[in-house]
């Protein structure tokens, strides 16, 4: 089988600028001519073994970075973007949207940007809700989503608070995440408190309380008492992060700076070298890390997904959380599986039958339509009230890997991973799915054409052009 070829100029050339190099004196230290660096930091020509090697052996390149999936994420949204009929007939190859990603990311980015700007402002045309005749005809974008692309464009890796995170937890004493943080309490003056009350935690920056509900678990407990610790005594790297990240506005600052301070509460709660030894070592059974961390599961399956440090990456997995409508409320991947910026997930996923099994792991083989192949993980995950009355919350998560690092899961014994019967198939969302057979459609895919013939009925009242 032909090794495929790496074109990484995007990412050659940010290296060479950090470091601070002419092309001429990078070119030199990679021992090469400076037209062949000029070529290939233009993806004119792929990067050379040599290239790659001499990366790592002169600069300690972490060369998996020059693979990250950051393009293949911009190639999905752009394929979904471009599925909106406001397109029309207009449909470049494939090809093309990946040249775009890896040689113009920005412009891609803008592009990205552009779309979810028109798609707000014809939402809130239609709305009955919206009054007539607004002015701000290109609204900012919503600060949830606005959110939600920095932490998936981040790969879900922060590595300065991950960093402070791993240290705050291992360098007390005695060592640990929930002593760590009763210890700066204590130092703060700050006292800790338990309540019977509907909110999980509450903060009184003037009598220095911190409150915890006692209706909460155990681990969600130790997580508030680390998200309150990350605001108090990490603000000073949680704001320079917020401002590089140049959010539009305060509210999804606001948001950013709570995702971030639960970036924190995670990492404390499962610290990076420890987590990552003990994932590999359990093979990654949920229910041994969430006993020897006193995390719950979500929260271990959710920081299995952001073991990307570079130079110590743990498996790429795709996490995912719907709920029982189907939408996703939190996704991310590491993988090249992405999921749907807009509506919910395929209902092929064995994510979505987790509400029928509760308390069960369910196990599936999946295959996307790029012929790329993944095992699948989901649980549902329910959060008592803590009362009779008090709502419940469910919600279903998802965890998966591609098929080559399957082995490594404590979940794929037994299965028939070299099977190709044994894989369902699955896709990204019906609007952009290309598959034309499928039972479970619940709408037609929208860059392709339609026939009906009145005389005939299959699976779908439409056939796929």
């Amino acid at each position: 089988m032909a090794t495929q070829k790496l074109y990484a100029g995007v990412k050659l050339r940010e290296a060479r600028q950090k470091l601070g190099l002419t092309q001429r004196g990078f070119a030199e230290k990679l021992g090469v001519s400076l037209p062949y660096l000029n070529q290939m930091e233009n993806n004119h020509r792929p990067l050379s073994a040599g290239v790659v090697l001499a990366l790592a052996q002169e600069f300690g390149f972490d060369v998996t970075e020059l693979t990250t999936n950051e393009s293949e994420r911009m190639v999905s949204d752009m394929r979904e973007a471009l599925a909106d009929p406001v397109f029309a007939e207009t449909s470049p190859p494939l090809a093309d949207l990946r040249l775009a990603a890896s040689n113009a990311p920005a412009l891609a980015r803008a592009f990205l940007d552009l779309h979810r700007a028109y798609r707000q402002t014809h939402e809130r045309l239609a709305s009955l809700d919206e009054a007539l005749g607004r002015d701000d005809s290109a609204p900012p974008p919503s600060p949830w989503e606005e959110v939600r692309d920095f932490f998936h464009y981040c790969d879900n890796y922060i590595d300065a608070v991950d960093r402070a995170a791993e240290r705050f937890a291992t360098t007390g004493s005695p060592p640990g995440a929930e002593a760590a943080a009763r210890t700066h309490l204590s130092r703060a003056n700050i006292s800790l408190h338990h309540a019977d009350m509907a909110d999980m935690r509450q903060f009184d920056p003037t009598a220095r309380r911190l409150t915890l509900s006692t209706r909460a678990a155990p681990a969600t407990q130790r997580f508030q008492l680390l998200h309150q610790i990350a605001l108090i005594s990490q603000s000073q790297l949680l704001e320079a992060t917020l401002d590089l990240a140049r959010f539009q506005s305060d509210a999804a600052r606001n948001i950013a700076r709570a995702g971030l301070a639960n970036y924190f509460a995670g990492a404390a709660l499962m610290p990076y070298g420890a987590f990552l030894k003990a994932a590999a070592d359990t093979r990654h059974d949920l229910e041994r890390l969430a006993d020897l961390f006193g995390a719950s599961i979500e929260q271990v399956a959710h920081r299995l997904s952001t073991l990307q440090r570079p130079g110590a990456k743990g498996i790429p997995f795709f996490f995912v959380r719907v709920d029982q409508a189907g939408t996703i409320t939190k996704r991310h991947s590491a993988t090249r599986l992405q999921f749907a910026r807009f509506g919910g997930a395929c209902p092929l996923w064995n994510v979505h039958q987790a509400f029928e099994t509760p308390g069960r792991f369910l196990r599936q083989l999946a295959e996307t339509p790029d012929g790329v192949r993944y095992f699948c993980l989901a649980r549902d995950i329910t959060r008592p009230g803590g009362s009779f009355h008090a709502p419940v919350q469910r919600h279903a998560i998802g965890l998966g890997c591609e098929i080559k690092h399957a082995s490594a899961l404590v979940y794929a014994d037994d299965m028939a991973l070299s099977t190709p019967s044994a894989f369902a198939p699955i896709g990204i969302s019906c609007r952009i799915c290309e598959r034309t057979t499928c039972h479970q459609r619940s709408i037609p895919p929208l860059e392709r054409a339609l026939a009906v013939d009145g005389n005939r009925r299959g699976l779908l009242p439409y056939d796929v052009g």
